[in-house]
């Protein structure tokens, strides 16, 4: 019986390390005095290491929840959420917070950057708060990987839309995540410009393996994902791959 035991608990260990995500059977339920919503029911994923997935949907149908329930910012009603193993939704919020530094990047639309700190020490400025050492040759690495070699000490305010995304990029990525979020991170740029932002991402993906996942309405920018996924009515849908 114990052997049998343990070789369960070793199969439910060995099928959480084969995906970088899991997500079974999420739901988050908002309540506001005796009327309850139902963002999201019975939201099932698996993610593979170094996969591109992109997550659409209209307005409202529970696309940034979700994002915000992987990132461990939000907690589920009901459901799991295990990142290489750890299941975040049994961490209290002190240890979801340190798992989210090491192990989670996140990229919003809106860039967060300090606008009084240069794009060099706005990337080292996670890599300070996780004690990591020489965190200033990493951040002109990363922003170097970005291309902004040229523009590590200039401030938010001196840059483009598109570079201030780049630099949003490097940010998340300062402490090695195993996963990356992005949502609607072009939402506010051009097309061109949205382009070359996607180009960075592609190539983190392509050289690193680095996994993605991304909140988007933008048609071109979910067509270069490996596989899309739909959100509706709180529910997700499998949607043709779209390469490859």
């Amino acid at each position: 019986m114990q052997v049998a035991l343990f070789c369960d608990l070793l199969c439910l260990e060995r099928q959480y390390f084969m995906e970088t995500l899991l997500l079974q059977n999420l739901y988050k339920i908002y309540k506001e005095g005796e009327i309850e919503t139902v963002a999201l029911r019975e939201a099932s994923l698996k993610v593979q290491p170094g996969e591109f997935v992109a997550i659409t949907g209209r307005s409202g149908a529970g696309k940034s929840t979700l994002l915000n329930l992987i990132g461990g910012l939000a907690m589920p009603s009901a459901g799991q959420v295990v990142i290489n193993g750890s299941d975040i939704t049994r961490m209290d919020e002190y240890h979801r917070s340190v798992f989210r530094r090491e192990r989670i990047g996140i990229v919003y639309q809106m860039d967060n950057l300090i606008p009084f700190l240069s794009a060099l020490e706005n990337v080292m400025l996670p890599m300070q708060a996780a004690k990591r050492t020489d965190p200033k040759n990493r951040a002109a690495q990363l922003l170097d990987e970005v291309g902004l070699k040229e523009r590590l000490h200039h401030k938010p305010a001196q840059l483009s839309g598109g570079e201030r995304q780049r630099v949003a990029i490097a940010v998340a990525l300062a402490n090695e995540p195993s996963l990356l979020l992005a949502d609607e991170l072009t939402g506010e740029l051009d097309s061109q410009t949205a382009d070359k932002v996607m180009d960075t991402l592609g190539s983190l993906n392509a050289t690193h393996k680095l996994t993605l996942v991304i909140v988007t309405h933008n048609k071109t920018v979910a067509a270069r994902a490996h596989r899309q996924v739909t959100i509706a009515d709180g529910k997700m849908f499998e949607s043709e791959a779209a390469h490859a």
